[in-house]
């Protein structure tokens, strides 16, 4: 099948040829009919399969052929991070350079007067995350009464980030009727009940099995103590030559750190996360497609929406703690049809993230033993704060001697042992 078989207008074929489509995705073969039919649909579709373009293309092309009507807000496309909400409007622009649909799009993190200016003078589609779009909405800047189209996109991850709750709040302003598209990688049960509720009488469109991996990504394991991940992440970007790999870590912090180590190793490295302004973000991704910085270190939050073709590494060098996310972070790599490589490390405190993990994907990693830091199993867990001696049967003893009243005791009374 060709786009040419999807019955698709003149403006957006021009569109598609000029950006060098030719063959519709799975998921953009089987969702285009059924969204341009006016369907409410489920879509379940691995990130990397084209579900950005199976939603955006037949959405303008039905806002084109209902007429003009840009002083209204026709289409809501709410998605969870701000990277992904400009890498939709992105592809609307794309998609869109031959139609005279305008689109504008709003997150967080940066001024809202510019964003606000390009709604004031009219839009047919707007692309949101949750936040920013429940605070324009309570100062009376949009109104989404006479909306046609709502696409609910990465829902799964909306779960995630804890979000649902703001997404419930949006659904609830929305008018009965209208047409409803929820995408999703995973379908986890409360997602289910939400979309029963959500949409209705939905055509359900599915790529792949829910919770499996993109075949075509080589997925494999290291076990490793955690102060050697560093050591162990620099000795294979070395050893396999890689020009450019995406590092996932658990924490901004921890992400902060692996980039610093990088950089000192001899890479040219940088980190993402949500303490990063958004102009840093926009930059340092810039930089990481243009081949300017050679790996990308980013916790998940910031990773969402990152679209690269070409790129052949993921690494975890945190495991998850929810085993969905894995399925999300291992989907950077291997798309469009690439081939793609996942590694993860595990330490000893993670081998209950990776069960898991091998649960959800119903498959075990590819265990590599032969490196220079393989996992002793001595490596003690942390304790947290206000667990000092827990499990041990007694608190520890104080090490200092009583004194009179008028002695100063010094700080902590704690022996230095």
């Amino acid at each position: 099948m060709t786009f040419n078989d999807l019955d698709l207008i003149n403006p957006l074929m021009r569109a598609l040829g000029d950006a060098g489509y030719t063959k519709p995705t799975p998921v953009q073969e089987k969702a285009i009919p059924h969204v341009l039919a006016g369907r409410d649909m489920v879509a379940c579709a691995q990130t990397g399969t084209g579900k950005t373009a199976a939603f955006s293309i037949p959405v303008l092309q039905n806002l084109q052929n209902s007429g003009n009507k840009r002083k209204n807000i026709r289409a809501l496309i709410l998605t969870p991070t701000r990277e992904l909400a400009i890498q939709i409007e992105q592809s609307l622009t794309s998609y869109g350079k031959y139609l005279p649909l305008r689109h504008a799009v709003v997150y967080g993190g940066v001024s809202q007067n510019p964003q606000v200016s390009k709604i004031r003078k009219g839009i047919d589609i707007l692309v949101a995350t949750p936040g920013r779009l429940l605070d324009l909405m309570g100062q009376g800047h949009i109104h989404l009464s006479n909306l046609e189209v709502f696409v609910l996109d990465e829902a799964d991850r909306m779960l995630d980030m804890g979000f649902i709750n703001d997404v419930r709040k949006v659904i609830k302003v929305l008018p009965k009727k209208r047409q409803t598209l929820l995408f999703s990688a995973t379908m986890p049960g409360e997602i289910q009940d939400l979309a029963k509720k959500l949409l209705y009488k939905p055509v359900k469109v599915e790529v792949t099995p829910p919770s499996t991996t993109v075949e075509k990504i080589d997925q494999s394991l290291y076990y490793t103590n955690r102060p050697d991940k560093r050591k162990l992440l620099v000795h294979l970007l070395k050893e396999k030559d890689i020009g450019s790999a995406l590092v996932f870590t658990r924490t901004k912090h921890g992400a902060d750190k692996v980039a610093r180590f990088l950089s000192k190793a001899g890479f040219k490295a940088t980190a993402i996360h949500g303490n990063k302004s958004q102009n840093a973000r926009q930059k340092a991704l810039g930089d990481f497609k243009r081949s300017k910085i050679s790996v990308l270190v980013a916790t998940d939050i910031a990773a969402r929406g990152i679209d690269i073709d070409e790129l052949s590494y993921v690494f975890n060098f945190d495991l998850p703690d929810v085993a969905e996310t894995y399925v999300h972070r291992i989907g950077r790599t291997g798309r469009a049809g690439n081939d793609g490589s996942a590694i993860s490390f595990c330490d000893p405190n993670q081998k209950s993230e990776l069960k898991g993990i091998q649960k959800l994907i119903n498959n075990r990693l590819n265990v590599l033993s032969e490196h220079p830091y393989p996992m002793t199993d001595s490596e003690e867990p942390p304790k947290a704060s206000g667990e000092r001696g827990k499990g041990r049967g007694r608190k520890p003893k104080r090490n200092f001697k009583r004194r009179s009243s008028g002695s100063k005791r010094r700080s902590g009374g704690r022996s230095k042992n």
